[in-house]
């Protein structure tokens, strides 16, 4: 991932079972979190296979337990979605970033495609409280982030974004 330069204090949030750990560069120095022990436990078999030095914590994307100013970079890649308020997740992002640190995103969106959205709404529906209309855009917009990079895929139903905090 170019937009993890070495060395960062990335945070990944929503880490889950670490699917992302082996794309990260070895002098990144890594903390990723996850609301299910569960997750975290794959997660850490993961890191363990790769010999990847991680900080893997239980916490809450929506009341970060890190102080100010205390990342270089966060990271989310389809975790918006099933966060109950992504909007307070994103102030979050914000607050724990330093000046001109990174979000980057890879998030499930309302789709511009009517027909992509009519699937969305059923798959809304029918999930367990997963919310795939959302416009994660929109709340770093909110929360005053610049935006760098902004890409839709897959219909629109799937939206890249990297954005800094100023």
């Amino acid at each position: 991932m170019g937009l993890l330069a070495s060395p960062r204090d990335v945070l990944e949030i929503a880490v889950g079972t670490g699917r992302n750990l082996p794309f990260y560069a070895d002098d990144v120095r890594l903390t990723g979190f996850d609301i299910s022990e569960a997750m975290l436990d794959k997660a850490r078999k993961r890191a363990r296979e790769l010999g990847r030095p991680v900080d893997l914590r239980l916490g809450d994307a929506q009341a970060l337990e890190f102080p100010d100013a205390s990342f270089d970079t966060v990271v989310s890649t389809f975790s918006l979605c099933s966060i109950p308020n992504d909007r307070k997740a994103i102030s979050e992002m914000k607050r724990v970033l330093r000046p001109g640190g990174r979000a980057v995103l890879a998030e499930h969106v309302r789709s511009p495609n009517a027909a992509m959205r009519g699937l969305e709404r059923v798959l809304e529906f029918a999930s367990d409280g997963d919310h795939f209309l959302r416009e994660p855009l929109d709340g770093l917009r909110a929360e005053g982030f610049v935006i760098d990079v902004l890409e839709r895929k897959v219909a629109g139903f799937v939206e890249l974004l990297a954005a800094h905090k100023p």
